[in-house]
């Protein structure tokens, strides 16, 4: 490990924080084999497990609105940086890296593949090497649509009602109330009905 930092604080602290740390850190792997295990959990289950479903999302994230539903595989870092909203349903294969937080609104729709990142790595060879990286939180509003396959990469957020294509690589904010599609993603229409 390098001499970067030695400011007194744990790794889960700098990370928390959104500075540099090491993922390798005994306390962060710990957390993450916490996660991993109860993902697992949850992903062997059948959808006539709803109950147990329910009390394994609880356990695992960080809050879980009424009547969400997030079909397995689930994947994630750690779990507990993820709020979910109501009402909002995640097709198959969710992976949602939430080194940072990441904040769902209510009534969202996301479908099958897509991907929520927060981590960032330096660009710098030695610190990489040296196993430093970062996030940086996403959110996302409420009642949007992230279609199959669309990645949301580190310090994003997404507006109210915003429909992400499917595939779309989103690699800064978008407003409310757009269409957006592509790599990378950019706004090819208002929504001028919101409603609709």
């Amino acid at each position: 490990m390098t001499s970067q930092v030695n400011d007194g604080r744990t790794m889960r602290e700098r990370m928390l924080a959104g500075d540099l740390y090491v993922a390798d850190d005994p306390e962060l792997a710990e957390a993450s084999a916490r996660a991993l295990d109860l993902a697992d959990a949850y992903n062997a289950t059948t959808v006539r497990q709803g109950p147990l479903r329910r009390q394994l999302l609880e356990e695992l994230l960080g809050a879980i609105g009424e009547g969400t539903e997030i079909r397995p595989p689930f994947r994630v870092d750690y779990g507990s940086s993820i709020r979910i909203g109501a009402r909002c349903f995640a097709n198959f294969g969710l992976v949602a890296l939430d080194v940072a937080p990441i904040t769902i609104g209510d009534d969202v729709q996301i479908g099958p593949n897509v991907q929520l990142l927060t981590p960032t790595h330096p660009v710098a060879p030695e610190p990489r090497r040296d196993k430093w990286e970062a996030a940086e939180p996403i959110t996302i509003g409420d009642n949007v649509w992230l279609g199959g396959g669309a990645i949301v990469l580190p310090g994003v957020t997404i507006g109210a009602n915003t429909v992400v294509g499917a595939g779309a690589v989103v690699t800064r904010d978008l407003p409310a109330d757009v269409v957006a599609v592509g790599n990378p993603a950019r706004v090819v229409r208002t929504l001028d009905e919101p409603g609709r």
